[in-house]
């Protein structure tokens, strides 16, 4: 039982998941980022500007002096301001505490008299305190300011930024739904009007309207439907000529049939029937032809990879040696002469059932279409040059036009006036192999012959023979 291992279609995200959640999730990342960093810039910029109030404050208890800020030449102040009475002041002068704020307590806001900034705990509030000496000996000034207030004016602060971002974020994220519902429209569009499309409508999707990223597959897709048109095409016109071809040998079968049966002597019935014979050899040639194109041409359109030469691939010398034996009686039976002139091995990329296939239809037209008595000629060897296989099929019939010989290959096309029979199919087997497993394939005119000459060559150096 056979496994797929295609994921199943409920665990798979459309595009347009995919393209939100990734946007999305980037957007909520950034916007993290941003909060965070705008958490701590803030309050690094709040705690420099509280700080720096601290020093201000301190720096005008510094001016006066002791004296004077004692009893009553320092009334404590008015308030001014809701954050006032979280800033405390508090000024020792030998270890006594001799002026303080209303709002300070008793013991020390910071442990010891080293001047600067620090943090400390003084009856259970977090106070952040400026210690500097005072203008007289001996005198020390605190200014502190509750940690709590800071909180209070930081949280403030970010709330006047965070809270519109925040309210911002389901807006920001439906605008991007939106654009990516708007982005990929364009592919749901294509896939609608590619599914609602009846199997045999092949005509060219419009690039017209569609967006520059999703033109080329628009346009692999018409290649694809251009192609296949080709095909079907090609299919028909095969099919048709096939049926053609075909119901010639039946008819004439038929004919030879009833021609037997109404025969009035021996004689007569034993000719039709020889004649039937030979119409039953001919269907079957050309069944026989039909079936090896249609086979070479599936291993062309659904071929997983490269054809490559295998362990299987045919000697040629040894092929022409066997194919020479079986025509023997052929041409001898019209007075020809079929003479082989072959290396001891010529290896070529093909297998040996194909190269039978190749060289036994060159073979074959060579001997055909050549007068009785006529000379046929086979060559199979190495390059001069080294490097290369060579097969040489040449013949002393009447050659061809060169608008016959660009013709060659064409199902069923035939020389017009041959007398000979034939589909030329045998032309587009060759061509197909050709093409197959990278041959060289050159026809021109038998300079010592005059008819037609074939060769057929190939690399012989292991390379990969793509189809």
């Amino acid at each position: 039982m056979s496994r797929s291992t295609a994921p199943a279609s409920g665990t798979r995200l459309s595009l347009q998941a995919r393209l939100l959640a990734t946007v999305l999730g980037v957007m909520s990342v950034v916007w993290l980022a941003v909060a965070a960093s705008t958490w701590y810039d803030t309050g690094h910029e709040l705690d420099e500007l509280l700080d720096a109030h601290l020093a201000q404050a301190a720096a005008l208890l510094v001016t006066q002096r002791l004296d004077d800020l004692e009893g009553d030449n320092f009334p404590p102040p008015p308030t001014l301001h809701k954050y006032q009475t979280r800033v405390a002041i508090q000024v020792w002068h030998e270890g006594r505490l001799v002026v303080r704020s209303t709002n300070a307590p008793e013991a020390s806001l910071a442990s010891g008299d080293v001047p600067g900034l620090r943090t400390s705990m003084v009856e259970g509030d977090a106070w952040r305190v400026l210690t500097t000496p005072g203008r007289e000996p001996d005198v020390v000034i605190h200014v502190g300011e509750l940690e709590s207030a800071r909180h209070h004016i930081l949280m403030a602060s970010l709330r006047s930024i965070g809270l519109p971002m925040l309210l911002a974020l389901p807006l920001l994220a439906l605008g991007i739904w939106w654009a990516v519902r708007g982005a990929v429209r364009p592919l749901r569009a294509l896939g609608q009007a590619v599914a609602a499309r009846r199997p045999q409508a092949l005509q060219p999707l419009s690039v017209q309207a569609v967006p520059p990223e999703v033109a080329p597959l628009v346009t692999a897709l018409n290649g694809l439907f251009e192609r296949m048109t080709e095909l079907l095409e090609s299919e028909r016109r095969f099919t048709a000529d096939a049926a053609h071809e075909l119901r010639t040998p039946i008819a004439a079968i038929r004919m030879q049939v009833q021609v037997a049966q109404e025969a009035p002597s021996d004689a007569g019935r034993e000719q039709a029937l020889a004649a039937t014979l030979q119409g039953c050899d001919r269907a079957a040639r050309l069944v026989e032809q039909l079936l090896q194109l249609a086979r070479l041409e599936s291993e062309a359109s659904y071929g997983e990879g490269p054809v490559r030469p295998g362990p299987s691939s045919a000697d040629m010398a040894a092929t022409a040696r066997a194919l020479v034996a079986e025509f023997e009686r052929q041409v001898t039976a019209r007075g020809q002469r079929l003479v082989l002139d072959a290396a001891a091995a010529v290896p070529s990329p093909l297998p040996a059932a194909l190269a039978q296939v190749l060289m036994r239809n060159l073979i074959d037209n060579a001997v055909r279409y050549s007068p009785d008595g006529a000379l046929v000629r086979i060559s199979v060897g190495c390059s001069p040059e080294g490097g290369a296989g060579r097969l040489v099929v040449e013949d002393g019939g009447p050659g061809l036009t060169p608008d016959a010989m660009a013709r060659l290959g064409e199902r069923f096309f035939r020389v017009v006036g041959s007398p000979q029979t034939g589909s030329g199919l045998g032309w587009s087997i060759v061509r197909r192999l050709a093409r197959l497993f990278e041959l060289d394939l050159v026809v021109d005119r038998s300079a010592a012959l005059g008819g037609l000459r074939v060769t057929v060559s190939w690399k012989q150096d292991g390379r990969v023979h793509q189809a």
